[in-house]
């Protein structure tokens, strides 16, 4: 197992990731689960917005924006 992981905020645009490891708590966990960011979910980072925050991420087919916060407490592995 490759511990090559980043969090989901630094990958940049255009570039796919994997979810490894959700470490968020809480409310916040049970949205990202949610949103169907489970393990082995493929992320794509679609585009930022004008000021940088938030992300627009495609995620099994839908676009979803999330606040750099939010998004640090998702490793993801480079695909």
């Amino acid at each position: 197992m490759s511990n090559c992981y980043i969090p989901l905020d630094r990958l940049p645009i255009g570039s796919m990731g994997r979810v490894k490891r959700l470490m968020a708590k809480d409310h916040s966990r049970r949205r990202m689960l949610d949103l169907g960011l489970i393990s082995d979910t493929v992320v794509e980072a679609l585009r930022q917005s004008p000021s940088g925050d938030p992300v627009a991420y495609q995620i099994r087919g839908a676009v979803i924006a999330l606040r750099s916060e939010e998004a640090a407490n998702i490793l993801v592995e480079l695909v």
